[in-house]
């Protein structure tokens, strides 16, 4: 029997992707909306209810809209929006957060999945925390480098128009220091506060990484960055989409500098070390579009509806 699907604010760019995954499926049956009923209120309630999964691609205001509107016990509701990533009642949408995250996510009616940046730096950082690497209230700082399909419509039909020199420069915002993501970066990583976190926005369409700074005088116990590698690999043994690099090692660069984009196309996070006993960084490495959104959201389903957490997914 297949399963029925329906993408709330498909016309999105998270929406399309989704759309996209799903369409490749022959297990899933996908509920389609009327482009002139796109916004009514009461065929979108008929659409939710009559799903088995619906997929909330809206913004916050809107997903919290949708999720007023089912009316049974059985739609599973996965949200690509920041509405619910810390709300205690929803799932995060993380498999590989904890040991016992998958189990939860099978079970799951409410699902949230986790922000492009968030995503990575949780990954990155989560570890660490437990292990007791880090304490609590270690002052992290981050930063992040992304393509520009992560703004949304708008700000990808003004990279591809061209004619516009500012934007052939790598561009910092949310200077402010108060991004969405904050909240689900402290909240999902143990830690007692949001790090400094500053995302730039790049000249190519997908790609992020999340770089984070460590200084041995900051950590809360003697640790070597070859440690934290090892610590990496044993925390994420046997994960299909997670794969941690050699430390230090020269395959992990091309020609000395590091590629944004190698994972594009995948649902693959790629974890790296790299320093000196000193100082270190950990690099976190996914495609915005898959692991930090679309694809996160297919994973999720996966294990919600019971079909093989790898399917329609490549490494």
């Amino acid at each position: 029997m297949s399963t029925k699907v329906f993408v709330d604010g498909q016309e999105g760019t998270t929406g399309l992707k989704i759309f996209e995954y799903l369409s490749q499926r022959a297990d899933v049956e996908i509920l389609r909306i009327e482009e002139a009923k796109r916004k009514d209120l009461d065929e979108r309630r008929r659409l939710i209810n009559a799903s088995d999964v619906t997929f909330l691609c809206l913004p916050d205001v809107a997903s919290r809209e949708s999720a007023s509107l089912v009316d049974n016990d059985n739609t599973v509701l996965i949200d690509a929006s920041t509405a619910f990533r810390t709300d205690a009642s929803w799932a995060y949408g993380l498999p590989e957060l904890a040991r016992s995250q998958r189990e939860r996510l099978r079970g799951a009616k409410r699902i949230a999945v986790p922000g492009c940046h968030a995503s990575a730096f949780v990954l990155a950082m989560r570890p660490l925390v437990e292990a007791g690497v880090v304490a609590a209230d270690f002052p992290a700082h981050a930063y992040s480098i992304t393509g520009y399909s992560g703004g949304g419509k708008k700000m990808i039909a003004e990279y591809e128009a061209g004619g516009n020199e500012k934007l052939k420069s790598p561009r910092a915002y949310a200077l402010g220091l108060t991004h969405k993501h904050l909240p689900e970066m402290a909240a999902h990583t143990g830690l007692a506060s949001a790090p400094v976190f500053t995302p730039i926005v790049g000249g190519f369409y997908k790609g992020l990484a999340v770089t984070t700074y460590f200084s041995a005088s900051q950590l809360a116990k003697k640790t070597t960055p070859e440690d934290v590698r090892a610590l990496f690999a044993e925390y994420y043994g046997g994960e299909a989409f997670v794969r941690v690099a050699p430390f230090n090692a020269d395959e992990n660069l091309d020609s000395g500098f590091f590629d944004v984009q190698a994972n594009n196309d995948t649902n693959r996070v790629d974890l790296f070390v790299f320093g000196t006993a000193e100082r270190f960084v950990t690099v976190a490495r996914l495609d915005n579009l898959g692991k930090g959104a679309s694809g996160a959201a297919i994973q999720c389903m996966n294990l919600a509806i019971g079909a093989p957490e790898e399917s329609g997914l490549k490494r």
